[in-house]
């Protein structure tokens, strides 16, 4: 007979409604066998029972439903974001507080290195009043190179007159909405969206494909998952090389491996069928460990970035609306062919045009090719207002929230992207649980840093890095956001018969914590500590 592992606790938190609570949780073969009482747990035979949690409290493995896993990646590069943030090496990097502080901490990064390319990453000009990076202010950073710089939004790259004088960019004569020109005709150096991005990332060593097939990258981010007792993560808008995936294949089932990776094919350009093909192929070489054959589509930009599309009036500041990265008709007939071929698509959406574009085309779908499960799923969506939310329901769709904008871009949100009123209402939780809308919540990693538990804070508190509260009718309970970092995501991925809860039959993912998430106060919730995971059976502790 196969070994029976008994772990006790302080208490195990199921999210289980027939079973909330219990002590003892028994594992065979990375499976959960029974949770309850030692007493209960007898009937299963003989057993070892392991104490090293008994006092520390376990949940179910926490569940990233968007984030990459270029997140591994980005710390090879220069760290230029606002806010301090921790390393996969445990590092804390001090944030940048300042355009001059940015230049400063890439000017150093130059001078330490020959490399003919720099690129930092993480940057956002909407904390220093709203002023755009020029590429006169990256040319002050000297010795020739080639410098990018990376929004945390990913949606963004700022070059300097070099890079743009590589790519073949330093000219007048370009007419692209993703490439503001200058009073002399030339661009500045912000590009903005995929198209104009790519103009300028092989002049900057920056190529996704690569990135998608980095196993350093993959080990990294990890290390991360289990610092923050994430045991499913998401890897979004993959481009699936080969190479990647045979990568992925092999890293992914190596035994002392700690995570389970969820990658999505991205869908920018490809023809309906062409994409529907490679997302079956996919399915098909899908592992325990990598599951693989769900497609992303990316409908619009950044908020904050000023490339996410909004309905009537648009910007608060009266910028130009943003840019429409997947037409409507090429949503439609992707959404079409994989409500017909059984394939499972989520939608980047961030402006309420975008969401209401992506509802419409689904709705369209639907009645050309009925289905009842497909969980079409809006990530993102943070300005999808109720009226949204009834339609999403009665199409038999799913949203995935980013509650993390309040804490990091709330304030401007409210002052200068959207305004007071829209503001308050951002990234409504309630009310998408209040019209019925399975709801999970999310850090984009590394657009903000991994971390379920800090989500879930700021669901429930809606605190903006100025100690505003945003938004006191959209915070949800210390219970539904624990749902929606572990059995929501699970259910927009198709995967909560397998993860999300502590039960007979499902795999034995736990998050292991050093407090009760139900004993410390709401705003305390960020702050409890994790000792690590245990993933389909296999203990890891964090380092």
């Amino acid at each position: 007979m196969t070994a029976t592992t008994i772990y006790s606790a302080r208490s195990i938190l199921t999210m289980n409604p027939a079973q909330p609570r219990a002590s003892h949780v028994a594992v065979r073969d990375g499976r959960i066998l029974g949770v309850g009482s030692l007493e209960s747990l007898k009937g299963w035979g003989p057993a070892t029972l392991d104490t090293r949690f008994a006092d520390k409290v376990l949940m179910p493995g926490l569940v990233e439903g968007h984030a990459h896993l270029i997140e591994g990646v980005l710390w090879r590069f220069v760290y230029c974001g606002y806010f301090d943030r921790m390393a996969p090496d445990g590092k804390v990097w001090p944030g940048c507080k300042s355009l001059d502080a940015v230049v400063e901490r890439l000017s150093e990064a130059a001078r330490a290195t020959q490399d003919e390319k720099l690129v930092g990453w993480g940057f956002d000009p909407i904390y220093f009043g709203g002023a755009r990076c020029q590429r006169g202010d990256l040319d002050r950073i000297t010795g020739g190179k080639a410098v990018g710089l990376w929004h945390a939004s990913l949606h963004i790259i700022n070059a300097n007159t070099e890079a743009l004088r590589r790519s073949g960019l330093l000219r007048t004569g370009i007419d692209h909405p993703g490439v503001p020109l200058g009073s002399d005709g030339m661009p500045t150096g912000e590009m903005k969206g995929p198209e104009a991005m790519y103009m300028v990332q092989k002049a900057l060593g920056i190529d996704r494909e690569v990135y998608a097939g980095d196993e350093r990258g993959l080990r990294d981010y990890a290390r991360l998952a289990v610092r923050t007792g994430t045991t499913t993560s998401t890897d979004l808008a993959n481009p699936m090389p080969d190479e990647a995936v045979s990568m992925m294949r092999r890293v992914c089932g190596e035994e002392g491996f700690p995570l389970r990776v969820v990658s999505l094919l991205r869908f920018l350009t490809q023809p309906a069928p062409e994409l529907i093909a490679r997302a079956l192929e996919l399915k098909a070489l899908s592992t325990d460990r990598l599951r693989l054959g769900i497609i992303k589509a990316v409908a619009d930009g950044s908020i904050q970035g000023f490339s996410a599309r909004l309905k009537w009036p648009g910007y608060y500041n009266g910028a130009a609306n943003g840019l429409w990265y997947t037409a409507p008709e090429q949503l439609r007939q992707a959404y079409l062919l994989a409500l017909q071929k059984g394939v499972h698509i989520h939608t980047h959406t961030n402006g309420d045009e975008a969401s209401e574009m992506a509802i419409d085309a689904l709705e369209w779908a639907l009645g050309q090719q009925p289905v009842g499960d497909h969980r079409f799923t809006l990530q993102h969506g943070q300005m999808i207002n109720a009226a949204q939310f009834r339609r999403m329901k009665a199409l038999g769709m799913a949203v995935n929230l980013f509650p993390n904008h309040h804490f990091y871009w709330g304030d401007a949100h409210y002052t200068l992207t959207l305004g007071p009123e829209r503001a308050l209402r951002m990234n409504a939780c309630a009310t998408a649980l209040a019209e019925g809308v399975p709801l999970a919540i999310h850090s984009d990693a590394p657009v903000t840093p991994l971390g379920p538990l800090f989500t879930a804070w700021c669901a429930v508190n809606r605190k903006t890095a100025s100690g505003r509260t945003q938004g006191d009718a959209e915070k949800i309970s210390v219970a539904q956001a624990l749902h929606a970092i572990t059995l929501g995501p699970a259910y927009t991925l198709k995967l909560d018969h397998e993860i999300g809860s502590i039960e007979c039959g499902k795999q034995a993912d736990f998050a292991v914590l050093g407090q009760d998430p139900f004993e410390v106060a709401p705003d305390a919730l960020k702050d409890i500590p994790v000792w690590g995971t245990v993933q389909a059976g296999r203990v890891f502790q964090a380092d």
